[in-house]
């Protein structure tokens, strides 16, 4: 990994790193849902992107950064599962393993993406302390590099591409929505907004796994919780680094709750007619939550993954 500052010149240099390894990803718009939200809505389809999930991104670029002592025994991390995906195939694409602990409550759709990758996939117990733990086994076993899912320059980097392209490709934006489970989206999304004198960022969080929520009201962050949402990709702990650059960057942190996020999944369901998992669809719950924040503005809105397991649906 190079020593590189986390700015909108990097991100735009991690842009040009993974531009031929990643989806360009589109936007998608609904009249109805600008209608029942009574704001422009523009939806970045991040649940189209390779291994279906904006991880790719963050992934492709920590790994394409590393040196060759860095790669020479692969790579490994912990992931509820898209990280995961995203780090088997970008460490495939560079013909080195890649290790992967994976809690036992992950979605088995996951599960199975990681090692259609080539991923080794080794479980543990849902808890930080598990992953962390069962990590630094796995570490010392093969002695390959670690590469977290949220807490790492290269990855936070790689994630702000998403909010470059999205800026580009949809001019006035003045409000960004992103989910916010580790944090990695959501450090690099500000990163790129500050650059934007108009545009807000809000994190968007299931009340069931409140961290990141509790860290930015409170200033410090919480260092251990154990998250119970059917918003699997976000049962995370906020990031140190991710927390150091979203209190600078973010306008503010809003809860949903779990029956909101499956109303909002339903509608990206019917009215997009786009599948998307319930991580995703926390952005458009927390839109419809506040329209004191969002009514007659434009918004940006990161769908940030699809992949659900059509066989544990949560409605």
């Amino acid at each position: 990994m190079t020593d590189m500052k986390i700015d909108y010149d990097a991100i735009v240099q991690a842009g040009n790193r993974i531009s031929a390894h990643i989806n360009y990803t589109p936007i998608l718009t609904s009249s109805a849902l600008d209608a029942l939200t009574g704001a422009a809505l523009f939806f970045k389809a991040e649940h189209l992107q390779k291994a279906g999930a904006f991880k790719a991104r963050g992934a492709t670029n920590a790994v394409l950064n590393l040196t060759k002592s860095e790669r020479i025994n692969g790579v490994a991390t912990h992931s509820s599962g898209n990280h995961g995906a995203a780090l088997a195939r970008a460490a495939k694409i560079v013909g080195i393993p890649a290790y992967i602990v994976v809690p036992k409550n992950a979605n088995e759709i996951k599960k199975a993406a990681i090692a259609s990758y080539g991923g080794v996939v080794i479980e543990c117990e849902s808890t930080l302390e598990s992953r962390q733990a069962t990590l630094a086994q796995v570490i010392e076993e093969h002695a390959a590099t670690p590469i977290p899912p949220y807490d790492h320059e290269d990855v936070i980097i790689g994630q702000g591409t998403t909010a470059i392209e999205l800026i580009s490709q949809v001019p006035h934006l003045t409000r960004l929505v992103v989910p916010v489970g580790g944090g990695g989206l959501l450090a690099g999304t500000s990163v790129v907004a500050a650059r934007y004198e108009n545009v807000q960022v809000f994190g968007a969080e299931p009340a069931l796994a409140d961290d990141a929520y509790r860290s930015f009201q409170s200033g410090v962050r919480v260092k251990s919780h154990a998250p119970d949402t059917i918003a699997d990709g976000l049962r995370t702990t906020l990031g140190e680094l991710n927390f150091e650059i979203i209190k600078d960057n973010v306008t503010d942190i809003l809860l949903v709750s779990d029956d909101e996020i499956v109303h909002a999944m339903k509608l990206i369901w019917t009215r997009l007619k786009q599948v998307v998992e319930p991580s995703a669809a926390v952005t458009l719950a927390t839109v419809i939550r506040y329209p004191e924040i969002f009514n007659n503005e434009r918004v940006g809105i990161v769908l940030t993954g699809g992949n659900i397991d059509p066989g544990n649906l949560p409605f």
